[in-house]
């Protein structure tokens, strides 16, 4: 069967197919040649380790860094690592899951580069975290902080699994008034990406933000 490519969703964003081994995640490649018109270029959770994604991410410079959202986006990531040489970085509380690997970890922030920071957004998972990209008018990768439900629009989601759901709700709203309209157009979430019909970014992203109603989301049940 061949193996489906990565697809452009920015000139220098890329969006992988979903991975089966983080259960379906997405991950991003996001193309930085600002610093020092040196390759900077961050990978945003982990694709499906094969040939065509070491080839796609080869031709495109490799990667400095890896970053890990969540606990369960981490899967091939020693073996990323191993290949590319690459900077692997999680918040400091999701780093005891990486044995054998050489981790970085950040404890609220990290900036990566001028033009990419990581933000500590714990709920879904105690280290749960978000990179964002000051290009496009801002793009906010969401990991499993933020999903498209069926309307394609991005919400925080409670699943059995969720480690703390007031503390996610508080992040949300902590990035809802941190980032301005004009900071933050689109979310590429890191899962469910199927809602969103063959796009990887949600437009329009703080507007739908605000539009939550994040008390009425302090009751949602919990997702199996």
């Amino acid at each position: 069967m061949t193996e489906k490519k990565a697809r452009q969703v920015f000139e220098t964003i890329f969006a992988f197919p979903p991975n089966r081994a983080t259960l379906g995640g997405t991950a991003y490649l996001v193309l930085d040649h600002h610093e020092q018109h040196q390759p900077a270029n961050i990978l945003v959770d982990c694709p499906p380790w094969n040939d065509q994604t070491i080839r796609f991410i080869e031709i495109n410079g490799g990667i400095r860094w890896l970053t890990i959202t969540h606990r369960g986006a981490a899967g091939a990531a020693k073996q990323f690592q191993r290949h590319f040489q690459c900077a692997i970085v999680v918040q400091e509380q999701e780093a005891y899951l990486l044995p054998g690997c050489d981790v970085q970890t950040f404890h609220e922030n990290l900036r990566l580069t001028a033009l990419s920071d990581l933000r500590w957004t714990p709920g879904y998972s105690p280290g749960s975290s978000c990179l964002y990209h000051w290009r496009y008018g801002g793009v906010l990768f969401s990991g499993r902080h933020l999903l498209p439900t069926h309307t394609g629009k991005p919400q925080p989601i409670r699943f059995s699994k969720t480690f703390h759901w007031p503390r996610q709700l508080h992040q949300v709203d902590h990035l809802r008034t941190s980032l301005s309209e004009v900071d933050l157009s689109y979310i590429c979430p890191g899962a469910n990406t199927g809602f969103l019909r063959g796009n990887y970014a949600i437009a329009s992203a703080h507007q739908s933000l605000q539009s939550l109603d994040l008390n009425e989301l302090q009751h949602q049940k919990p997702l199996l």
